[in-house]
């Protein structure tokens, strides 16, 4: 795909911030569509999974026959982005899910479920993120229920970390392997387009590997810096 073209970007839609993703989709240079059928992911250069609930949203894609396409189409290298509940979702092993939850894969990772607390412990926090364009500039991260990565595979690359205590370096909440990105917040509900521009980027093939100056490499220790 050259560069400026607009990518086809198809938004998992039985359930969650699909609105919000479509918007944010298309002000960062995507042609936007809603996946509710396994024929329309014909044709999408990647795909997003919206924040919601992550039990239902894997119980919906079931019922709509979504999933094992959608699984073996990222098994194949479609680029995928996961907020939140996408993230659970995107994730090898779920601490704290339901019994009978499946993974998409894509992600070589272990995730804690609503690690942050319940609905009312949700929170915003300012992040740093090196990778997206304006770098010096902190993102504004909203957390809803939201998951934390608890053991990263060799190849994930750690894009953010949430506030740590004392020095401490916080819980990993984004991370990139290859085309599959995930965060644990919700960007899409800010008005600030970064993670999605480099998504579309990405999807582009034009956002480049994490190097020691953008991103972090962390092995399969657990990795939110508290040796859990």
């Amino acid at each position: 795909m050259h560069s400026g073209a607009r990518p086809r970007i198809g938004v998992l839609a039985v359930q969650g911030d699909i609105r919000e993703h479509l918007a944010a989709l298309r002000a960062s240079g995507a042609d936007p569509v809603s996946v509710r059928r396994p024929h329309e992911l014909v044709g999408v250069a990647g795909v997003v999974l919206p924040g919601g609930e992550s039990t239902t949203i894997d119980k919906l894609m079931r019922a709509f026959g979504l999933f094992d396409p959608l699984r073996a189409a990222i098994a194949a290298g479609l680029p995928a982005y996961g907020s939140c509940a996408g993230m659970i979702l995107l994730a090898r092993e779920v601490v704290d899910g339901t019994a009978d939850q499946q993974s998409l894969g894509g992600l070589d990772i272990t995730v804690r479920r609503n690690a942050f607390g319940r609905q009312v412990d949700s929170f915003e926090a300012d992040l740093a993120m090196p990778v997206l364009v304006d770098p010096e500039r902190p993102v504004r991260a909203v957390f809803i229920r939201a998951p934390w990565v608890e053991e990263v595979g060799p190849a994930v690359q750690v894009l953010a970390r949430a506030p740590g205590a004392s020095g401490v370096p916080g819980p990993v909440v984004a991370v990139r392997q290859g085309a599959v990105l995930a965060t644990s917040f919700h960007p899409e509900v800010t008005g600030d387009e970064r993670v999605h521009r480099y998504f579309v980027d990405l999807v582009r093939g034009e956002a480049g590997a994490v190097d020691g100056e953008s991103g972090e490499r962390v092995g399969t220790a657990a990795a939110d810096g508290r040796g859990q």
